[in-house]
């Protein structure tokens, strides 16, 4: 079915002539076939998104309605791969278009022409659901894809056999429940904005493991969660994301850079086949999709962007795979929509922002969680998104950090001040907070014992505790303070630069496991402690602990090499309590 455009808005083009078209059906414009999908029907007139560059485009030309919404491809050929906002592969259009991306490029997502090695799960006559997993296909030597029956498929097998096929070659044949015969192919097509079922969600209980101690120890995310990372200019969002992606405990990671530099995505590009995945030794690019939508690349793609990328991540989720989402940033997502809504003349809500951006943003971090898959084997997967905020100045009551904050559970906020102090991650300890410390609770207790979660507690407190003994220093002085009070600052400072801090260029201390970091902090507690226990009986020791051979070796312990920190932190401890027993018996702070 055609119409006729009769006006030109930007990224904004209204047709008439459309009767018979859906509200986010995907539609082809002009004479090079611009992508575009209706955002609104009156009567038979639609406006529409275009997902492309608008200029010469004029009232008159031809838009032509697919008849179907905007969905993506999923199946072999994902991972490793780098897309667009509307599911085109960079790689491929650069070989057959060159650097520039041409208007109206129509690839196919998913290679037409490689096949890959088919291995049945089920045979003839074994009864399948949506969901089912009837083969796999060794896409990558680190993810084994899952080759799934579609949603709302059900019925016996007749034929499957293994063997090298294309995406579009039949695998298998199902004779359905209501007695026709269904040939299923190792592809899949889902609309973009329809979450993919489950059986039912439940309640993370696992965290998720970065390697970053500031994370990890202090503000935990579950599996399944939702996070942001809000911050301002040069405070490090890309950087903590990038290291997110790198270090964490899951299968796939779904990167989408969504009006982000393009240098940021091509540092990603460029770093990920070379390094090596802690948990697999496999290059990183072996379980990664991209998703590109660069500042310089069409404002309205940015918005399919999102959905493009979380659609990908639930298809996995329901292999049973753990999958991150990181997107980077809304931010840029919430100007796309912004910007449409201007153009469509709607009400303007807060500072231009639409009314319903709460409303669009809560359906993207929903779609995050542990489920149950369907299939009828009882898997389990998880999605957790993670999200970039970009507030102008910093300033998070702007309404897209205050309509996230409202919807995550983490919050982790990036302080400019720490940035330029060269303190990385910059996550302000002040300021940030996670609400699934409950949750997890059980799990830190069964796995690493309550000191853990108490440890944490501990540093915490002592970190408040600086911030308020800052105000008195800066009005008299660090030496006007109690020996305690300079204990507590020490400590505090030891724990700021030796824990808190790491260095993402060196290979010893860009990841920490969960035990490396318990112990870490627990020799810096331990450090406390037995020095309060000392100025108990000698305040005038004060200084001669602070300048104990320990105390440097604590500051060197997070670059000990992980096969090696057990052995090397348990020596320190044994150290530190030597050399301060020495200074106690010697007094006088001699």
């Amino acid at each position: 079915m055609s119409g006729k455009i009769v006006k030109v808005s930007g990224p904004l083009v209204v047709a008439e002539g459309l009767a018979d078209a859906n509200m986010a059906d995907v539609v082809r414009v002009g004479k090079e076939r611009l992508i575009g999908e209706i955002l609104t029907m009156t009567g038979d007139t639609a406006s529409i998104q275009v997902y492309e560059e608008t200029s010469g485009l004029g009232p008159g030309a031809e838009v032509v309605t697919t008849g179907s919404p905007l969905s993506v491809e999923l199946g072999p050929g994902l991972l490793e791969n780098i897309y667009d906002g509307i599911q085109r592969p960079l790689t491929e259009v650069r070989e057959r278009y060159g650097s520039t991306i041409a208007r109206g490029i129509d690839i196919p997502a998913l290679n037409r022409t490689k096949k890959w090695d088919f291995v049945p799960a089920v045979a003839a006559g074994d009864k399948v659901t949506g969901g089912a997993i009837i083969g796999t296909v060794d896409e990558t030597s680190a993810v084994q894809h899952k080759i799934m029956v579609p949603p709302g498929v059900s019925g016996v097998v007749q034929s499957i056999e293994a063997g090298s096929f294309t995406v579009e070659e039949p695998v298998c044949t199902v004779k359905t429940d209501d007695g026709s015969v269904k040939a299923l192919t190792m592809m899949q097509k889902w609309p973009v904005r329809v979450s993919r079922p489950y059986l039912r969600k439940s309640v993370p209980t696992t965290p998720l493991c970065s390697g970053q101690r500031v994370i990890d120890t202090f503000f935990p995310i579950a599996k399944g969660g939702t996070a942001a990372v809000p911050g301002p200019f040069g405070s490090g969002k890309t950087v903590v994301q990038h290291q997110l992606a790198k270090w964490s405990d899951v299968d796939i990671v779904v990167y989408i850079g969504c009006g982000e530099r393009g240098n940021e995505m091509t540092d990603v590009l460029m770093e990920f086949p070379e390094l090596s995945d802690p948990r697999t030794g496999e290059p990183l690019m072996k379980r990664t999709v991209l998703i590109a939508n660069t500042s310089d690349m069409p404002v309205a793609a940015r918005e399919a962007s999102i959905y493009t990328g979380i659609t990908i991540a639930e298809y996995f989720r329901d292999m049973g795979y753990d999958v991150a989402v990181i997107a980077d940033s809304t931010s840029r997502w919430a100007e796309a929509l912004r910007e449409m809504s201007g153009r469509l003349e709607e009400m303007p809500g807060e500072e231009g922002y639409p009314a319903y951006l709460a409303s669009r943003l809560a359906q993207f971090y929903e779609r995050a969680g542990v489920v149950e898959c369907i299939g009828g084997d009882g898997r389990t997967g998880s999605l957790t998104a993670i999200g970039a905020v970009s507030p102008p100045g910093g300033d998070t009551s702007e309404p897209v950090s205050q309509a996230t904050m409202r919807i995550v559970k983490v919050f982790w906020g990036l302080d400019a001040s720490l940035a330029y102090a060269r303190h990385f991650p910059a996550i302000n300890w002040l300021t940030s907070y996670s609400l699934y410390l409950d949750t997890l609770k059980p799990w830190y207790d069964e796995v690493f014992g309550r000191d853990f979660l108490q440890n944490r507690e501990r540093a915490m407190a002592l970190l408040q505790e600086e911030a308020e003994l800052q105000e008195i220093v800066k009005l008299v002085g660090q030496d006007a303070l109690s020996a305690p009070d300079r204990l507590t600052l020490e400590t505090a400072k030891m724990i700021r630069e030796d824990f808190l801090q790491q260095n993402a260029f060196v290979d010893l201390d860009c990841y920490s496991s969960y035990g490396k970091q318990s112990g870490l902090l627990s020799l810096i507690l331990t450090y406390n402690k037995l020095c309060r226990q000392a100025l108990e009986k000698d305040e005038t020791i004060v200084d001669a602990l602070f300048s104990i051979e320990a105390r440097e070796r604590i500051g060197r312990a997070k670059m000990v090499p992980a096969e090696e920190y057990q052995a090397v932190y348990a020596e320190i401890a044994e150290e530190m309590a030597q050399q301060i027993a020495e200074i106690i018996e010697g007094g006088g702070g001699k």
